[in-house]
């Protein structure tokens, strides 16, 4: 894990890599040997760089490189074993929090779909994420109440090569027009190679976090943008305030908006009087906990440099955040850091693969 670390620290200056046909050859050098649509992959990689202006440097391509690896393995709608089992759990138990009997359920999954099959069965036999997808669309537009009794109950909530989560890709969409026409919608544009890497991209690259090694970068790519830098906020708020909180990167409370403070925002109100600042003042920055501009702030300013005179020295402004994955799609106990060192490794191997 040392070594991996090592040779993901950021280049600073990285210069261009030339004319669009270099950077093309480069992309393709650095994929894996023997995937399918090898050329495809080259140009559509190549596509998301160019239409977001991210610089495609050896290390930024070997990080996408690495993430798509993990991810999907290359494939551009992967299989998910047991994806029928995991839909149908995941619909009872969603069915029980919503107090919608069983047995409505099952009567609306027995009803004939567009193409002659049931809905239940056509869930059992998906696959994919596109062809359960498929079946949930189906769903809601022709069944009366589907949308209803099912809409938002789809469990597959991340798409494509680089299992991009929908809502991200559908405000970075209102945020900056997708740059190619839009066949259905932009949920349907993450299901094809160009999408979910354009979307990828942009999540993993698209945004300038204080991170000096990519490692930050793949935990932020699992957890959110931003996220590790928040982990060591976190830290640092725990330094100064005695208060032991978890670093798991998020600021806010998930019912803040009740004006519920988190763990987070009430450990800063206990030393509000130290940091110089007002409750509100802290809400209010900790509401940026996503953007690049909360590093701006007095809070985020403040915090690191009484934690800094704790200490001695300066704090690190990055830390992987301690999360534990769940999902409908997760069999076995994992965490944002072994997803992060995963694809540290991959991307170290990948680095080494152009050096050679």
């Amino acid at each position: 894990m040392l070594l991996a670390g090592c040779a993901s620290e950021i280049p600073s200056g990285a210069p261009p890599l030339g004319r669009p046909a270099q950077v093309r050859a480069r992309i393709d050098r650095l994929l894996p040997p023997g995937i399918t649509g090898r050329s495809g992959w080259t140009a559509d990689i190549y596509a998301g760089f160019a239409a977001q202006g991210v610089e495609p440097t050896r290390e930024n391509v070997c990080a996408v490189v690495a993430v798509i690896g993990q991810e999907s393995g290359f494939q551009v709608d992967p299989v998910i074993p047991g994806l029928g089992r995991i839909a149908r759990r995941e619909i009872e138990t969603r069915a029980g929090r919503s107090d919608v009997p069983r047995l409505l359920v099952q009567a609306a999954l027995g009803l004939e779909s567009s193409n002659g099959r049931n809905y239940g069965e056509r869930i059992d036999s998906a696959r994919t994420e596109r062809q359960l997808s498929d079946v949930f669309e189906d769903f809601t537009s022709r069944v009366p109440l589907g949308r209803r009794l099912l809409a938002g109950w789809n469990p597959i909530r991340t798409r494509g090569p680089m299992q991009v989560n929908i809502a991200f890709a559908e405000r970075y969409a209102r945020a900056r027009p997708y740059p190619w026409p839009v066949k259905g919608s932009i949920d349907d544009e993450v299901f094809t190679r160009r999408g979910g890497l354009y979307f990828g991209i942009a999540h993993l690259l698209g945004y300038s976090p204080p991170y000096d090694r990519y490692l930050y970068r793949f935990a932020d790519f699992n957890a959110g943008q931003y996220a590790s830098r928040n982990a060591a906020f976190q830290e640092a708020v725990t330094a100064v305030s005695g208060i032991p909180l978890v670093p798991d990167g998020a600021l806010l409370a998930l019912d803040a908006a009740n004006g519920r403070p988190g763990n987070t925002e009430r450990a800063l109100q206990a030393i509000a009087t130290r940091l110089g600042v007002s409750d509100g003042a802290i809400h209010s920055a900790l509401e940026q906990e996503r953007s690049g501009e909360f590093e701006q702030t007095m809070l985020y300013r403040q915090v690191f440099r009484l934690a800094g005179q704790i200490h001695g020295r300066p704090l690190p402004r990055a830390r992987v955040p301690r999360i534990r994955l769940e999902g409908p799609k997760l069999e076995r106990k994992l965490t944002t850091a072994w997803y992060a060192q995963r694809v540290n490794s991959r991307f170290s191997r990948c680095l080494k693969q152009q050096s050679r």
